[in-house]
């Protein structure tokens, strides 16, 4: 299952939503800032936002070269855009009570293990489908943990919360996992 575009290569439509989306969102904060009191942000946090979007917006451009699968590109598209959304969450509130909590740092493990997956693999769509059921795997036990050890209590974030953010991420990294699993079905058949 491919897509081609009348450029021939398939790839403009989902630059330019990966690139557009990237840029609508960097400055949507700036909008906000406008109308409500209630969004302050620095310079700082500006460029370290731009440099997340930046960050994830140019892996998925990397992830769209892999690939003409329709399959793939979804799936990089979800796997891309849940780790900014773990990312972004984790910095700006966190999932393990508050942003200042040292346990949300496990997190980090999930976006380690899509990363060096990733890279040991070679990006390959079969061994991608591994790599985000791993990720899944790991997001499960670091919710677990936390909610075993009562680590999401007094925060702005309540156990139920971690529950289902951590159902949330889960989700994301197992339909994606599924769908690279679908796109090496199909190299597979075509080969």
């Amino acid at each position: 299952m491919t897509t081609a575009t009348a450029h021939g290569n398939g790839r403009t439509p989902w630059r330019i939503a990966a690139w557009g989306g990237a840029a609508a969102l960097w400055l949507l904060p700036a909008v906000a800032m406008q109308f409500t009191d209630e969004v302050t942000w620095t310079a700082f946090d500006f460029i370290l936002f731009g440099a997340m979007l930046g960050s994830a917006a140019g892996a998925f451009e990397l992830l769209i070269r892999m690939s003409g699968s329709l399959f793939y590109r979804t799936a990089a598209a979800i796997a891309m855009g849940g780790a900014f959304l773990l990312t972004w969450v984790n910095l700006a509130v966190g999932i393990i009570g508050d942003e200042g909590n040292p346990a949300n740092l496990m997190y980090g493990g999930v976006l380690a293990a899509g990363v060096l997956g990733a890279v040991m693999t070679r990006f390959r769509a079969k061994g991608m489908a591994h790599t985000l059921f791993a990720m899944a795997a790991t997001q499960f036990l670091i919710g677990a943990v936390a909610l075993a050890a009562d680590l999401g209590t007094g925060g702005p974030i309540w156990p139920r919360d971690v529950l289902g953010l951590t159902g949330f991420f889960v989700v994301l990294w197992l339909v994606a996992g599924f769908l690279f699993r679908n796109a090496a079905e199909d190299e597979a058949a075509a080969a």
